[in-house]
């Protein structure tokens, strides 16, 4: 079954994509605006619920592989290119799972969405006042992956500390991340013609700063 966007596109009205490359806040963003104008929260890789236990190799290969995995250090120690090749392939098959989420969700709150989306279908699906493109220095997404607490993050790097070169592991997944978060890739996002806001390493808390743009550009707030 194929449905048309038009459709996809009333069904998500209530919705709102925030979409950009690694460490420009849009997890933060999201959370502080669903808990400021009462908007569900749909965090990163919300619909990792039901794509984890129903993903099939013959239709979501990609987020299937992690199945097949016998040792995480396989999934650290792949080359550059075939991990942002696999990166780019989860994000089109998650994105059938993301619109089958949010389809499902009430209509009557607005929902505000850390997704990873492709741009290009972004735009068939929603429309300029319901996407935001965040963006942050190709230099901060790779240098400071493994800076956050979050688990995953943690564990990636526990696995690439027990393989047996580990500085030569994580150079070699560092330059897989530099590939995902390419200069290309950043191009894309900047000239995909959504509202765009770009990460100062100013080092100052530009937390509310942003959340205001944003709430503005989403007419939130007048």
């Amino acid at each position: 079954m194929n449905i048309a966007n038009n459709i996809l596109k009333y069904y998500l009205r209530n919705v709102y994509f925030i979409t950009g490359t690694a460490y420009a806040g849009k997890s933060t963003a999201v959370k502080m605006l669903a808990e400021k104008y009462g908007m569900i929260c749909c965090g990163e890789n919300f619909h990792s619920a039901v794509s984890d236990i129903i993903a099939s190799p013959a239709w979501q290969p990609d987020i299937y592989y992690l199945n097949t995995l016998t040792d995480w250090k396989q999934f650290v120690m792949r080359s550059p290119e075939e991990y942002a090749r696999w990166v780019d392939g989860v994000s089109k098959e998650a994105a059938e799972f993301e619109v089958a989420e949010l389809i499902s969700l009430p209509k009557d709150r607005k929902v505000i969405v850390d997704t990873n989306i492709p741009v290009g279908t972004l735009k068939e699906i929603s429309d300029h006042r319901h996407v935001a493109v965040m963006l942050s220095p190709q230099s901060m997404s790779v240098e400071r992956f493994f800076g956050r607490g979050d688990a995953e993050k943690q564990f990636l790097l526990k696995t690439i500390e027990s393989c047996e070169d580990p500085d030569a592991v994580l150079e070699n997944f560092r330059r897989g991340l530099a590939l995902v978060n390419s200069r290309e890739a950043y191009d894309g996002f900047a000239g995909s013609g959504f509202f765009t806001l770009i990460r100062d390493e100013d080092g100052r808390d530009a937390r509310e700063e942003v959340c205001e743009k944003l709430a503005r550009h989403f007419g939130l707030i007048g």
